[in-house]
């Protein structure tokens, strides 16, 4: 048996089963030829047998696939990429030339992420991976978690599993191509259900990787029956004609067809109209399981698209997605989604209140945000510029967004294309540099793509067609090195520990020396923490006062909004944002956010120092990289007090797991930190909106108009509760790190060096512990050979 079939059995969920495929001596070779017979053999259980034949048969079919792909690739670009190749060689040495050196020529050609997928160099990190968590599963079963220190062992094993997911939001209005992109992207061409068919709903759709099986799925999470309810009550304080009337008729003729037609809200939540989605009514999530793409994409149109024109062809039937919230979609084995979640987002202000809530936790959880929109007016499209303005504060201050990527769709072939391409991206990079003060342009890109062109495997070239470099980015973006790296160095730790524990010579008294200095070096830097996060909240105190005072910017601004009443339509969108409790999105693609324009102020205030204390890149060190400096100086220790130099080496990859969480915990606290003084304006404007939706008759622009300014200017001290709140907010974010940083560390100081006495209950890993060394310098080169290059 070889360490091909090991990993692969760990890497299915068989690892039960590798002594008896070492016993019939297994390997690579064999492994791939084994038929039902014997495989019925080796494994008699049915469950894990299924489960097997399937991994083994996808393996087959993707080993398959590579080899197909690679020949593909080098049999049509031979002829078209030949006459490229040559022109970059000298030409005495093209005479001689061999196909295959041509061959070679071409796929170097290609982008890293195209020649990663071929030649597979991220598999040696995969084995890796696999093999060190099949050495962490053996000895967790090994440990008796009934002694205090196998409990912490154990505790520790279970903490290096971290189920790591980056999010990419994609915005942009509907017929932008946003479907196609993330279709094509993820080489799922049938996926997403695009078409001549208008999303006009705000369901979140997430693409995924499923890990689960080999099925194409689909989670489907619904708003609750009361919100449903409180919706169709809604209709009755809506007049005909306008927008919201007519996006509520839309969401009843889906569903009900004409039967919502003079019926009352509690005779249309009868079960009758959901009996084919019983889960609606249970408040339970729908799923589906499909074995293909196309056949999952189909079931989804029901609940994603707004439904069919005539010309589409579908039989009349119900349309669920007024009632959805989100769909989750789950793709078998793909590489691109293994630790990214690409999401489709609608734009906000929809009168649903959890499906906004879930819009803005999202968006403000997104690494990445795509913006797309269709080239021939990627410059002037409002509602893409709309999205960055209004959303800026959830995707920067108040998100974790490092990059923003405007994507211009359908970029289809022309004789000029590539200088059309240049003067497109030079136009939306001029219209970025308005908002220059909001964003950092170093995180700004903008990628040209034409979806059709990449589908029919045309001559795609990345100076015209960038979705290769969309693919890299994501491929970078799932950082699958990382993962091995922080496994692989916690894992070390452990085995470390745990051999040091059973080993140690160290006596008493020196073990107590070394913790000694060790609790002396905490208490020093965690004296050095609290002072920056101290600095940090007295600064942003300075700053909240000002903004206070400067509060009649804010008014300025919503007074100038009210002013807009010469306009025809203002009533109606005024009507909408207080129904909407001050977030509203015209149908021309504009937001509106009255809570933000109050805040404004105090958002003002902070934002530049928000940026420098909170970077959303937490490589760049928050609080002025106290945290990313916080050390226990073990290196210098171990020179010293080489008896229980494994366990100082446990303590150092500690050190690094304890800031990785730290900077979790910081990147968390900051999004509730900054988005509570919105949050704040907003709870106190709430009785204004409910007042103002009372107004109508005679005068009721006028009326709810001055409802608005007098309960803002009743309640000025609203900016002062928000500041009091953010100040409290980062109070308690401190109390949290220094008693993080605290008892983690000085938990882990007592377990590893006052454990001698508990050695003999610890099993023998000197080998794993060898292995894995290995594996951990090997990776730490790899690493430091990847900052080196960049």
């Amino acid at each position: 048996m070889d360490d091909f079939v090991r990993n692969k059995l760990a890497e299915w969920g068989l690892s039960e089963w590798v002594e008896k495929f070492k016993d019939e001596q297994i390997d690579a070779e064999s492994l791939r030829v084994l038929d039902d017979r014997e495989i019925d053999n080796l494994i008699p259980k049915a469950g894990p047998r299924v489960k097997f034949k399937k991994n083994l048969k996808l393996l087959k079919e993707e080993e398959n696939s590579n080899r197909e792909t690679v020949n593909s690739v080098q049999c049509e670009q031979e002829h078209e990429e030949a006459a490229d190749v040559v022109q970059v060689l000298p030409s005495t040495s093209d005479t001689g030339k061999r196909k295959s050196d041509l061959q070679s020529d071409t796929i170097r050609l290609q982008s890293p992420a195209k020649r990663q997928r071929l030649s597979m160099p991220g598999f040696e990190d995969t084995r890796i991976l696999s093999e060190v968590k099949h050495i962490m599963k053996q000895i967790k079963d090994q440990i008796n978690d009934k002694e205090e220190l196998g409990a912490f062992i154990k505790n520790k094993i279970s903490d290096l599993e971290i189920n790591k997911r980056e999010l990419v939001g994609v915005f942009g209005r509907s017929g932008a191509g946003k479907s196609s992109l993330i279709n094509v992207i993820i080489d799922e061409k049938n996926l997403l259900p695009t078409g001549r068919t208008s999303t006009c709903t705000s369901v979140v759709i997430k693409v995924e990787a499923n890990t689960r099986s080999l099925k194409y799925e689909a989670e489907i999470e619904f708003i609750k029956k009361k919100e449903w309810h409180d919706e169709l009550w809604s209709l009755k304080t809506y007049k005909k004609g306008d927008d919201d009337y007519r996006d509520m008729v839309k969401k009843l003729s889906a569903l009900y067809g004409d039967e919502w037609k003079d019926k009352s809200p509690e005779n249309l939540i009868k079960q009758k109209y959901f009996n084919n989605i019983p889960e609606f009514l249970e408040s339970k999530r729908k799923s589906l399981n499909c074995d293909t793409a196309q056949e999952l994409s189909q079931k989804l149109r029901i609940y994603t698209k707004g439904g069919p024109k005539q010309e589409d062809g579908y039989k009349a039937q119900q349309w669920f997605w007024p009632l959805v919230k989100s769909v989750t979609v789950r793709v078998p084995h793909n590489e691109l989604l293994q630790h990214v979640t690409l999401v489709d987002l609608p734009g906000n202000g929809d009168r649903n209140k959890s499906r906004n809530e879930m819009w803005k936790q999202i968006v403000v959880d997104c690494s990445t945000v795509w913006i797309v929109a269709e080239i021939t007016r990627a410059a002037s499209e409002v509602e893409a510029w709309e999205i960055l303005k209004s959303a800026h504060g959830l995707i920067g201050n108040g998100g974790q967004c490092q990059q923003i990527h405007f994507i211009c769709t359908k970029s289809d072939p022309a004789d000029d294309r590539v200088a059309h391409n240049k003067e497109a991206k030079e136009e939306v990079m001029n219209e970025f540099q308005e908002l220059s003060e909001q964003f950092s342009d170093k995180g700004f890109k903008v990628f040209t793509v034409s979806a059709d062109e990449f589908l029919k495997r045309k001559r795609v070239k990345e100076d015209d067609n960038e979705i290769p470099k969309l693919q890299d980015f994501l491929q970078n973006l799932n950082d699958c090195h990382s993962e091995t790296i922080n496994y692989v160095n916690g894992a070390y730790g452990i085995l470390s520990l745990i051999e040091g524990a059973r080993c140690s010579k160290a006596g008493v008294g020196k073990a107590d020396d070394v913790c000694k200095v060790l609790e002396k070096n905490m208490r020093e830097e965690l004296d050095q923490v609290k002072r920056a996060v101290d600095e940090a909240i007295k600064d942003f105190e300075h700053c909240l006062t000002e903004g206070v005072k400067n509060s009649k910017t804010s008014e300025e601004k919503l007074k100038f909004f009210l002013d807009r009443d010469q306009e025809p339509s203002f009533f109606k969108t005024l009507e909408a944002v207080v129904w909407k409790y001050g977030i509203h999105q015209t149908k021309k693609g504009e937001h509106i956010n009255l809570n933000t324009m109050l805040a404004s102020c105090l958002t003002d205030s902070i934002d530049e120092k928000f940026r420098k204390t909170f970077p959303n890149d937490v490589k760049g060190g928050s609080f002025s990289g106290v945290i990313s400096r916080f050390s226990l100086d073990t290196k210098s220790l171990i020179q010293k007090y080489q008896d229980v130099k494994l366990q100082l080496i446990f303590l150092q990859t500690e050190e690094d797991k304890i800031k990785a969480k730290l900077n979790k915990i910081i990147l968390k606290g900051k999004k509730i930190i900054y988005n509570s003084l919105t949050e704040t304006i907003e709870k106190n404007m709430k009785k204004c909106y409910e007042d103002a939706r009372k107004i109508s008759g005679t005068d009721a622009l006028k009326k709810m108009r001055k409802t608005i300014e007098t309960h803002v200017s009743l309640n000025r001290n609203m900016y002062e509760d928000a500041k009091k709140t953010m100040l409290e907010k980062m109070n308690e974010l401190m109390t949290i790190i220094c008693k993080e940083l605290e008892e983690t560390t000085d938990h882990s100081i007592k377990h590893s060096l006052k454990a001698s006495t508990l050695s003999e209950s610890l099993p023998d890993v000197s080998e794993h512990l060898e292995t894995v060394q290995q594996h951990y310098n090997e990776v730490k080169r790899s690493q430091e050979g990847e900052m080196t290059s960049q």
